[in-house]
C-alpha cells in the first residue's frame, strides 16, 4: 500500500505542477472501479486487504481532481478514449449483474483493461506527458501482492497480474520514449525512400 501511495502521490504532484497530463477517462474509471470493489469487499468482510482497494479507488479520483487545476494542460479526450471508456462502463455494468464469480472477475478485469488502453496509447504517442515512476511503482506493488499469495488462483492472481503487465508496459513506453523514436525512424526511412 505504501509503494502505491508513493507512486501515485508523485503522480498527483506532477499533475498539479503541469508535468503530467493524466487521461481523465482512464483515471476516472480506475477510481470508480476501485471504490466499487471496495464496497463489495466491505460487504464480504474481506478485512484489511480492502484498504488497499480503497486506496486504488481514492487516489485515481484525486488525480482526476488535480487534472482540473491545469485544465489547459489536460489530455484531450478523443474517440478512442470515449470508445474505451464506454467498453469499460459496459463491462462494469455486466460485472455488477453477473452472479458467477469467475465470469464477474473476468468482466471486471476486462473493464479495467479497457479503461487502461487510453493511457497505454498516450504513453506511446506522448510519453513526456506521463510519469514512468508512478507506473513502475504500480508494477512493484502488484509484484509484491502476487508474492504474498499462497496459492495462485484466478481469483487471487488475475487482477493484480493484469495490472502488473499493464503498468510495466506503460512504464517502459514512457521511460524509453520508444513511440516517438520509432515514428521518427519510420519518417526518416520514408523520406529517404522518397528522395
Amino acid at each position: 500500500m505504501a509503494v502505491s501511495l508513493v507512486g501515485t502521490s508523485g503522480y498527483v504532484r506532477d499533475t498539479l505542477r503541469g508535468v503530467t497530463s493524466p487521461n481523465r477517462v482512464t483515471w476516472g474509471l480506475w477510481g470508480i472501479e476501485g471504490i466499487l470493489v471496495f464496497v463489495v469487499e466491505v460487504q464480504q468482510h474481506v478485512g484489511l486487504a480492502s484498504w488497499m482497494t480503497l486506496t486504488m479507488g481514492f487516489v485515481p479520483l484525486v488525480v482526476v481532481a488535480a487534472s482540473f487545476r491545469n485544465s489547459h494542460l489536460a489530455w484531450k479526450i478523443g474517440r478512442f478514449d470515449v470508445f474505451c471508456g464506454a467498453a469499460s462502463v459496459l463491462g462494469l455494468i455486466f460485472w455488477f449483474f453477473v452472479n458467477e464469480p469467475t465470469v464477474a472477475l473476468l468482466l471486471f478485469v476486462g473493464a479495467d483493461q479497457a479503461a487502461a488502453l487510453p493511457t497505454v496509447r498516450k504513453s506511446w504517442l506522448a510519453p513526456s506527458t506521463e510519469s514512468a515512476r508512478a507506473f513502475f511503482l504500480g508494477f512493484v506493488n502488484c509484484a509484491i501482492t502476487l508474492m504474498t499469495l499462497r496459492h495462485f488462483t484466478t481469483a487471487g492472481a488475475l487482477f493484480p497480474g493484469c495490472i502488473l503487465v499493464t503498468d510495466l508496459i506503460i512504464a517502459i513506453l514512457v521511460a524509453t520514449n520508444v513511440g516517438p523514436r520509432m515514428r521518427s525512424e519510420v519518417q526518416l526511412a520514408h523520406t529517404e525512400r522518397v528522395s
